[in-house]
């Protein structure tokens, strides 16, 4: 299909394809995600207007039909409010990229963007006692490689206090063992931020890297963190992991570890600790790589027993993504759900 001046498909490609990762900087996973969005979306006009989707065009898309879309998420979908809003912030930073490509919808595209965010309110913050992360991590086996290597990894992710994602992407050359010890996370945005590293966690991960022949230049740029294959882990490969020794611990002390558990319950526990431990909240912003404090609040909302150490308490002692440009595709649905 050869698509045409200011064809909806025009705009949806650009966006995709450069925008998001050479403007923005968003993380692959923020690309997938939008871009399930917008195939929900697509799909939803296709079916409510017939609107054939490699023939629309961006004057198609209104503020009407906007808002309702994500009245039909709500009443139809019964999605829940920040699902609602996800959607929306695909939305609008699709539309932020369009309105300086297309002067001519300025008008409608201005209405869309200021459909506003609903609010939401924090819920109760789930996270681990510091009892409970070491019933966890107690459990690997490390008489075993692979062992060690869980150990590793699921400790940093404690210690680093990092996005999922974030571990993912960890390179051999993200940790510095020169003094003081750091670990370099590229967060969302592609911001990156510095966190330090205990004497302990420098311990863990150094073993586990001479253990595995990581400590070579020549390997600085590959995967920290690899399956059998030499391949990343994805998310679901460490929520399985993190799964098992969660059961085995529970089995041992259901009071400490709750039935659904998953990776990031290790981030919520460590910004809890740090807080408990009466750590500055602004140095926890930074720690955790929040864009704001509102975020970092949370947490001191949800837990009113904050004490007065220093934050050597709160450690737990342990012993290119380019996305192909579409050109001249049959179906821009195929196109997308191949990101």
């Amino acid at each position: 299909m050869i698509m045409k001046q200011n064809s909806l498909a025009e705009y949806i490609s650009k966006y995709f394809s450069s925008y998001l990762l050479d403007e923005r900087g968003v993380t692959r996973s923020t690309i997938i995600s939008y871009k399930n969005i917008m195939v929900q979306f697509l799909k939803y006009m296709n079916k409510t207007y017939n609107l054939n989707i490699d023939r629309i065009k961006l004057k198609d898309i209104t503020y009407d039909k906007i808002k309702a879309y994500l009245q039909y998420l709500e009443k139809e979908k019964k999605v829940k409010t920040v699902t609602r809003n996800l959607h929306l912030s695909m939305l609008h930073s699709f539309f932020i990229y369009v309105q300086f490509e297309d002067v001519e919808n300025s008008f409608e595209i201005q209405k869309i963007l200021s459909i506003k965010m609903k609010k939401t309110f924090p819920t109760t913050i789930n996270y681990l006692s510091i009892d409970a992360i070491k019933k966890i991590l107690a459990k690997p086996d490390i008489n075993t490689s692979i062992g060690r290597r869980n150990l590793a990894m699921l400790a940093l992710l404690y210690d680093s206090g990092c996005r999922v994602q974030e571990l993912i992407d960890l390179n051999v050359s993200s940790i510095s063992f020169i003094s003081p010890p750091t670990l370099k996370i590229i967060g969302k945005g592609r911001k990156i931020r510095m966190v330090p590293l205990i004497d302990k966690q420098i311990e863990i991960i150094k073993n586990y890297m001479k253990e595995y022949k990581l400590m070579n230049l020549e390997r600085a740029n590959e995967p920290l963190f690899f399956n059998s294959r030499g391949e990343r882990f994805t998310r679901q490969n460490i929520a399985y992991i993190l799964i098992k020794y969660a059961n085995m611990a529970r089995k041992e002390c259901p009071e400490l570890i709750p039935e659904k558990i998953s990776p990031h319950i290790f981030r919520h526990s460590k910004a809890m600790h740090l807080l408990q431990a009466g750590v500055n909240i602004v140095y926890i912003r930074d720690f955790m790589g929040h864009v704001s404090i509102n975020t970092t609040e949370i947490y001191a909302k949800a837990d009113s027993k904050m004490k007065r150490e220093a934050i050597e308490n709160a450690y737990v002692k342990l012993t290119d993504d380019k996305v192909p440009k579409w050109e001249n595709n049959e179906n821009l649905l195929s196109w997308l759900e191949n990101l």
